[in-house]
């Protein structure tokens, strides 16, 4: 959802055959980044809560046989608006992530070919990612803490109060809890998607006979 409708917008914004902006790449992405949100959030509540139910007390664990079993259950016991629970912050991660993701590695590429002897090839790509991947885990990280704690929660809590709870509590370094396994695991996610894109975009317009 997130890349598909990124595309199709920045083709749009590009149809003058000239470069969208940095503005305009932000505000697209960001659209991408809350639809791609609204439309994956339960399934993220189920990958967090499945993830999350070992670490708990066995009289707590929600005990989900499976993705496919745990939506239908979760919504049975606790309605059709647990399926959105953290939406709003997850909304926000989702608009630094793709942002700085998609809009990021945009942004950093055309630098690279633009400031450097690089060309477009898949070095240039692996950097451009890996940058890309680098500031998202950045800017992701203390929502990635705020969604977790309100996913995971038994019970409602405001996100002033979690916040207050939290800074008093841990103090401001809860903001990069967990920076260095998040970009273990996003950062070769963000390079493997970026390779694999940009050869497919390469073999769709080679099938298609688009002019490079």
């Amino acid at each position: 959802m997130r890349f598909g409708v990124y595309e199709k917008l920045k083709q749009n914004a590009s149809a003058d055959k000239k470069t969208p902006s940095f503005a305009t790449l932000v505000t697209i992405s960001s659209i991408s980044g809350v639809a791609g949100c609204i439309v994956g959030n339960p399934a993220d509540i189920m990958n967090v809560r499945m993830q999350h139910d070992a670490a708990l007390p066995p009289a707590q664990r929600r005990n989900y046989p499976n993705a496919l079993l745990a939506l239908p259950r979760m919504i049975r016991e606790e309605g059709w608006g647990s399926a959105f629970r953290g939406v709003w912050p997850n909304s926000g991660r989702a608009v630094l992530m793709t942002a700085s993701q998609l809009a990021g590695y945009d942004i950093f590429k055309q630098e690279l070919l633009a400031r450097t002897s690089m060309k477009d090839n898949t070095a240039t790509h692996l950097t451009a990612s890996l940058m890309a991947g680098f500031v998202a885990t950045t800017l992701c990280s203390p929502l990635d803490v705020i969604k977790t704690r309100i996913m995971t929660a038994k019970d409602k809590q405001s996100i002033r109060s979690l916040l207050s709870t939290i800074t008093k509590t841990e103090g401001p370094a809860w903001m990069f809890r967990g920076w260095v396994p998040s970009f273990i695991r996003l950062g070769p996610h963000t390079i493997a998607t970026f390779i694999i894109l940009e050869q497919h975009k390469k073999l769709y317009r080679k099938i298609k006979g688009y002019q490079e």
